[in-house]
């Protein structure tokens, strides 16, 4: 299997959105605290507001490093945008990244969505998911199914608030009664519950346990595909020597298996827009 990676980084996927429940803001809050006491940088995907701006602003204000990937439509187009109901039914902690805080984030600006999730999978050595939308969704079933297939050896932690990440949890068991998922791949994903009494919810360290959970990891106990994705990959950032190359496959072993990835998914693309079918 891939070794697991040695970077202390952090990705961590949330919503452009407050939600509904003011937990939601604490715990990234919470989380944001964490990681910076931890020594752990942020990598995310480089939004202003909702969890992503609370989540972000509460690592600046703890002096943690935070790195934001943003795809260039979503730039220029003025950032992320709230795809709730615009309606915070609790009071609200935060609801932007104010510009003097924004001004010691590191951005990044790439060219697609599919390149913000490689450039922010490769400077990491784990992922948290708090609550969140479609795309929180996809970001963390993707990277799931990366620890099976071989692409990485990397933590999937969802802090599962309020029990938000409870059908998540019941559709993979579904997946499991099913024959479609094998019973120990259940591991590659990791829930942190909280307190049974969702009144608790809100004076738990949700941080602290995300932190714990990510040294708790057992990158060997991953039963992976026996995928090498080695063939037809770009080598020539590869360093010589041996202990280089020792270095490549410990730490970036995954990242050059993701840029294969990306590259076949944008020949995918502009095949799929070429022949007109979407």
């Amino acid at each position: 299997m891939v070794a697991p990676s040695k970077s202390s980084a952090v990705a961590v996927y949330c919503a452009a959105s407050l939600g509904n429940q003011k937990i939601f803001q604490l715990a990234a809050l919470s989380l944001g605290h964490a990681l910076a006491e931890a020594k752990r940088p942020l990598v995310y995907g480089g939004g202003n507001t909702g969890i992503m701006g609370v989540v972000s602003g509460a690592v600046i204000d703890q002096g943690g490093q935070v790195t934001g990937i943003v795809p260039y439509a979503i730039h220029v187009g003025g950032g992320e945008l709230d795809k709730g109901d615009g309606v915070v039914k609790s009071e609200s902690v935060a609801e932007t990244l104010d510009e003097k805080r924004r001004k010691r984030i590191e951005t990044i600006v790439v060219d697609s969505m599919h390149e913000r999730k490689v450039e922010m999978a490769k400077r990491v050595g784990a992922f948290v998911g708090l609550p969140g939308g479609f795309g929180t969704f996809e970001e963390v079933l993707e990277v799931i199914t990366w620890n099976q297939l071989n692409i990485h050896n990397k933590p999937v932690i969802l802090l599962n608030i309020l029990s938000y990440y409870n059908p998540l949890r019941e559709l993979i068991r579904s997946g499991i009664r099913e024959g479609f998922i094998q019973p120990q791949n259940e591991e590659l994903c990791v829930f942190v519950d909280g307190p049974a009494d969702h009144e608790d919810h809100e004076s738990f360290n949700w941080g602290q346990a995300a932190v714990d959970a990510i040294s708790a990891w057992q990158h060997d106990k991953v039963q992976t595909l026996p995928f090498y994705w080695t063939r037809d990959t770009d080598s020539s950032t590869i360093p010589n020597g041996e202990a280089d190359l020792k270095e490549v496959n410990g730490m970036n072993g995954d990242l050059r298996c993701l840029k294969a990835t990306n590259s076949w998914l944008n020949w995918v693309w502009h095949a799929r827009l070429w022949l007109g079918r979407i």
